[in-house]
C-alpha cells in the first residue's frame, strides 16, 4: 500500500485540467485586484469575486444594497478596469453573492 498524495503534490504535479483551472483562478484574482484598484474603499471591500469572459467583467457583490450602489459608477469602471488591464470590457455584470470569509 503506497502512501496518499499531499493537496500540494497533486496541484503542482499537474495535468491539463488542474493547469486550465490554475490559469483561470489566476486570471480571476488579476480582474479582482484591478476591479478594487478601480474602486472606492469603501465599494471594494463590497466585492467578492470578478472575472472577463467574452469582454464581459462579472462581479460578485456582497448583498443587493452594494450592487445598487455599483450599478451607479459601472460605466466608470469599465473604463478604468478596461484600460488598466489592456482589453476591451463590452459590459459589467453584477451578481449578489455570499460573502468573502
Amino acid at each position: 500500500m503506497h502512501k496518499p498524495k499531499s493537496i500540494n503534490e497533486l496541484l503542482s504535479g499537474g495535468g491539463k485540467r488542474v493547469a486550465a483551472l490554475k490559469t483561470k483562478t489566476q486570471a480571476r484574482s488579476l480582474a479582482l485586484e484591478h476591479v478594487c484598484a478601480a474602486l472606492p474603499e469603501n465599494l471594494a471591500a463590497a466585492v467578492v469575486s470578478a472575472g472577463i469572459e467574452n469582454g464581459r467583467l462579472t462581479l460578485g457583490v456582497a448583498g443587493a444594497p452594494w450592487a445598487a450602489r455599483l450599478r451607479y459608477v459601472t460605466e466608470t469602471l469599465r473604463m478604468r478596469v478596461s484600460g488598466s488591464m489592456g482589453i476591451d470590457i463590452l459590459s459589467v455584470r453584477i451578481k449578489v453573492v455570499p460573502p468573502r470569509a
